[in-house]
């Protein structure tokens, strides 16, 4: 049977002005290992993208966005539809109190600009809010310190099933250090390598533990 999983996939943008924004460093090499992994099993992967370069498999559903807010509305209209989601993407976290329609200059007398941020949603845990029984979803902590403690914050405040464990040095690269966590905080792997087949081993976890779970009940 043919499952939807959605895959959120990138960076957001956050505009300052109609030529400046606030973004971060994120590839979209995990969202496309994971969407490749999906294929591979027989199933679709429904990819909420920010803008990246990187080129998703034939076979893949994309939705382009730009901001936080586009690809909250995006994953909130798809995820009714999917089995599952992965929140891979690395949404901007603040965006401008006000946008400036016109190009801010820099002040004549060398000064500095006061910018004032705002906090933009939380993709993840919108959606956990809408996750119905039959439903998982898994979080991506990237995290400098603290890591274990904040992903165990975040798998709570976010409802989740899994939350993956990563640090700054996997943006943009192909090789990553992860750890994967269930829903009760047990560590089920520890994982070093290639984006790619972490992809195909993480979805091995979840698929074997929804298993187990619709055999349970």
């Amino acid at each position: 049977m043919n499952q939807r999983i959605l895959i959120t996939s990138g960076p957001t943008r956050e505009y300052l002005d109609p030529v400046r924004h606030l973004t971060n460093g994120s590839s979209g090499r995990m969202g496309a290992a994971l969407a490749e992994a999906v294929l591979e099993r027989g199933d679709t992967p429904v990819v909420v993208s920010g803008q990246v370069t990187v080129v998703y498999p034939s076979g893949t559903e994309v939705h382009w966005v730009e901001t936080t807010e586009q690809m909250l509305q995006h994953s909130l209209e798809l995820f009714p539809c999917c089995v599952g989601a992965i929140g891979a993407a690395a949404p901007c976290d603040f965006r401008p109190v006000s946008f400036s329609e016109q190009k801010i200059f820099k002040p004549k007398d060398g000064g500095y600009i006061t910018l004032q941020l705002l906090e933009t949603p939380d993709i993840l845990a919108e959606l956990g809010k809408i996750k119905q029984f039959d439903q998982w979803s898994v979080a991506f902590a990237l995290e400098t310190e603290n890591g274990t403690v904040r992903a165990m914050e975040k798998l709570k405040q976010k409802h989740c099933d899994f939350v993956v464990l990563n640090g700054p040095s996997s943006i943009g690269k192909d090789e990553a250090s992860f750890g994967v966590f269930d829903a009760v905080g047990k560590k089920q792997k520890e994982f070093f390598g290639s984006k790619r087949v972490f992809a195909v081993e993480l979805l091995r976890i979840i698929y074997g533990q929804w298993t187990n779970r619709a055999n349970r009940d």
